[in-house]
C-alpha cells in the first residue's frame, strides 16, 4: 500500500504520529474509502484499545488486526487511561536527562564553586574532565548547576508533603 504524499501525511510525520506500518492494519474499519486512516498512529492505537475493550475481542486478535503486539496493546491501554489521547503520541527519541552530569559530578562542581566562586563554566568542565574522564560542555555545567539550585531538596520539603521517594 503506497502512502499518499499529502499535507495530512506531512503533518503526521511532523508530529511523530505517522504509522510506520499502515499496511499491517487489517481491521475492516480501516479499509479503503473508510473514515479511519491506517497512517494515523494515534487513531490506530485508540481503535485497537477500543476494540479490545468495547468489542470484547481477545487482546491477541485486537492487536493483530491493528498490526501491533499484545504488549503494545497493553502499553497503549495504560497510556490512554493515565494520560488520555496524548498518551498515545510517541515520546520524543533520545536521552531524557543529563547522563554525564550525575549527582556526584554536580557535587564536585558545587564544592569547586564554594572554594572559588569566580570559576567559569569552562574551567569547571575541565575539572570534570580531569577528575571523572568525562567531557561536558560548559553550558551543560551551567544548566546542571541551575537545576540543582532550583530543585527542591528532600530536607527542605513543605510540612506535610509526601517524600519524593514514595
Amino acid at each position: 500500500m503506497a502512502r499518499r504524499d499529502d499535507t495530512k501525511t506531512q503533518a503526521l510525520a511532523a508530529s511523530r504520529t505517522l504509522n510506520p506500518r499502515p499496511e499491517r492494519v487489517t481491521d475492516p474499519a480501516f479499509g479503503p474509502g473508510g473514515f479511519f486512516d491506517p497512517a494515523d498512529l494515534v487513531q490506530v492505537k485508540y481503535e485497537m484499545v477500543r476494540k479490545a475493550e468495547a468489542a470484547d475481542a481477545p487482546a491477541s486478535q485486537a492487536a493483530a488486526d491493528f498490526g501491533f503486539s499484545r504488549q503494545s496493546l497493553y502499553s497503549a491501554r495504560t497510556a490512554l487511561r493515565e494520560r488520555g489521547l496524548a498518551g498515545l503520541v510517541p515520546a520524543k527519541p533520545g536521552p531524557k536527562g543529563g547522563h554525564k552530569l550525575t549527582g556526584q559530578v554536580v557535587d564536585l562542581l558545587e564544592e569547586l564553586l564554594e572554594t572559588d566562586p569566580g570559576l567559569r563554566s569552562a574551567e569547571l568542565a575541565a575539572a570534570v574532565r580531569l577528575r571523572f574522564g568525562v567531557s561536558v560542555h560548559p553550558r551543560s555545567v551551567e544548566r546542571a548547576l541551575q537545576r540543582r539550585r532550583t530543585a527542591p531538596r528532600e530536607d527542605e520539603q513543605a510540612p506535610g508533603a509526601a517524600p519524593k521517594s514514595l
